[in-house]
């Protein structure tokens, strides 16, 4: 009789139920995702009015078409302005640049420690007052019945009747470097404490003087920050209106006040952003001019 073999039957436990795999956000998504509340706000409450004001610009409301019309009327009858504005804002910017310059260099050169923590003190000041009450500051101080005018007579330096009045572009030059120099010299102030020691004190062991080696050592190597300083000091006197409007009320004045002017009492926005896409391209060279000094630094040459 033939037995045939028994095979052992295993029973195997089915697996366990796998939960389903949750989909991965590619890399960099969810950066991207936190930033979309940023960008949305920055595309709707800046870059789409600057689009709209740059494209009713061209826009010629009366012919119904694109022109230059609105930027020939600007000329016309802003011309003046519009080169005031551009030497004001030009010439405080240098000024703010030469007064940075000497101020952060004494504070990081000065060896006079009393007079460094004086200066380190009184420097600030500006930064903290409100561009509003600067120009009342500023009407009251240089008025011809002001308090420098009154200043100087009291203390003979001045006769009355050689008084006169700086309510205009140098007033408004006057106030823009006063509120502005803090804040470049604080930027360039910080980059030159960060620099090595050794250096300056290896020029200062070779015989340079101090000034010496404040424009050939410290100086170049803080000119970035300088150029960022200046830079944002430039937009910020270009976009200012309550200084021109309470020193300098006549004309010629700055452009802004010409912008505020056609708007509040012509409603005409035309040249209004024609005068506006005059001053974006002010900006715009400023912004130029530091990104070619960047890549300049960048490549070495």
């Amino acid at each position: 009789m033939m037995v045939l073999p028994m095979h052992t039957l295993t029973l195997e436990a089915p697996a366990a139920a796998q939960p389903p795999a949750r989909p991965r956000l590619p890399r960099g998504a969810g950066l991207l995702l936190l930033l979309v509340p940023a960008l949305t706000a920055v595309a709707a409450l800046f870059v789409y009015p600057l689009c709209l004001s740059l494209l009713h610009a061209f826009r010629d409301e009366k012919a119904g078409g694109w022109s230059l019309a609105n930027f020939s009327r600007a000329w016309t009858l802003y011309s003046s302005d519009i080169l005031l504005t551009l030497g004001v804002v030009v010439l405080s910017t240098l000024l703010i640049a030469l007064f940075a310059v000497m101020i952060a260099g004494y504070l990081t050169l000065g060896e006079n420690r009393r007079a460094v923590a004086v200066l380190r003190w009184l420097y600030r000041w500006p930064m903290f007052i409100p561009v509003v009450v600067a120009g009342q500051m500023m009407r009251t101080f240089l008025a011809k019945n002001g308090l420098m005018n009154n200043a100087l007579m009291a203390s003979g330096l001045l006769e009355p009747l050689q008084a006169m009045s700086f309510l205009d572009w140098r007033g408004m030059v006057f106030t823009f470097v006063w509120k502005q120099l803090p804040f470049a010299t604080l930027l360039l102030a910080g980059a030159m404490a960060s620099l090595d020691r050794s250096m300056i004190e290896a020029g200062r062991n070779l015989g340079a003087s101090r000034l010496r080696v404040l424009g050939g050592i410290v100086l170049p190597q803080v000119m970035p920050t300088l150029l960022v300083g200046l830079i944002l000091s430039f937009v910020a006197i270009l976009s200012v209106l309550s200084v021109p409007m309470m020193i300098n009320a006549g004309s010629p004045t700055l452009i802004t006040v010409d912008m505020a002017w056609r708007v509040a009492s012509y409603a005409d926005y035309g040249v209004a952003n024609a005068l506006g896409f005059i001053s974006w391209l002010m900006c715009g060279a400023a912004a130029w001019v530091y990104l070619r000094q960047g890549l300049r630094d960048r490549s070495g040459t």
